[in-house]
């Protein structure tokens, strides 16, 4: 048998030195004799390697030893004088349940799952249109490029940079939702003339804002809903209450009216 072998056949039975051993003594750089606390030595037992093989060897980590070492160390008080957390005596404190009856009912689940009206443009009888529209049918664009109080500095240095390089109409500061945006945002008309020149500059020059293009049709909703083209993520757009081409209230196309004067020299 090798000096190892004999050296953990030497400790105690299972369950008995942990616990009853008594924690040696050892002197420290000045002469003074210093014990471990009880907690001490038994996290020092339980960590050494040797006894760690004897440990898992009779299966008590994984049982009621390891666990009787950590409920040990978690017996003490908080500073206010309260059990900690893992004392037997903790309890978790939480708000009593709300008393009464849901407003949605009691049959919720019972609800069949039908086809909602349909919100798609120009529907036929397959939901589908009949046919594509002509891409002539957009006069302009928009951009509405979104910011919140950790972004805007990023686009008000886009917004500048907008101004000093494209013939644009520009709108003002909008610090709150407004329309269908549902976040702060400015935005800026272009002409179609634009179109191949403002996405790909915007792609690259987003400063990771999140940009709505859409395009200005005879449908408006549809443009905000249908029609559109993101620079990075997209976010919800509240346009489903605008109104369909031809119904009461309609808003008419968008014109584009520059009030931008380029003073830069655009990149190339």
């Amino acid at each position: 048998m090798s000096h190892h072998d004999d050296h953990e056949h030497d400790l105690d039975p299972p369950g008995i030195a942990l616990a009853a051993a008594p924690a040696p003594d050892f002197v420290d750089r000045h002469g003074r004799c210093l014990r471990n606390s009880d907690d001490d030595q038994a996290w020092a037992d339980l960590l050494a390697p040797t006894r760690r093989r004897f440990l898992r060897s009779a299966g008590l980590v994984a049982g009621g030893l390891g666990a009787a070492v950590f409920a040990g160390s978690a017996h003490a008080a908080t500073p206010d004088g309260s059990a900690a957390l893992g004392d037997p005596a903790f309890r978790a404190v939480v708000p009593p349940r709300d008393v009464g009856r849901s407003p949605w009912g009691d049959h919720t689940a019972n609800e069949p799952a039908t086809r909602p009206a349909s919100v798609r443009p120009r529907d036929g009888a397959t939901g589908l249109p009949d046919a594509p529209r002509p891409y002539t049918d957009i006069y302009s664009y928009h951009a509405h490029v979104y910011f919140d109080e950790d972004t805007y500095l990023k686009a008000e240095r886009l917004r500048l940079w907008v101004t000093e390089r494209f013939p644009v109409e520009l709108g003002n500061w909008n610090f709150e939702p407004r329309g269908p945006h549902v976040t702060p945002s400015f935005y800026f008309g272009f002409t179609n003339d634009l179109l191949p020149v403002v996405v790909p500059w915007l792609q690259l020059n987003s400063l990771g804002l999140t940009i709505l293009l859409h395009p200005n049709s005879d449908d408006p909703r549809a443009d905000h809903l249908y029609y559109t083209l993101w620079v990075n993520r997209s976010q919800p757009v509240n346009a489903y209450g605008m109104k369909r081409p031809g119904e009461p209230g309609a808003p008419e196309i968008e014109k584009i009216l520059p009030n931008i004067v380029p003073t830069r020299t655009l990149e190339t």
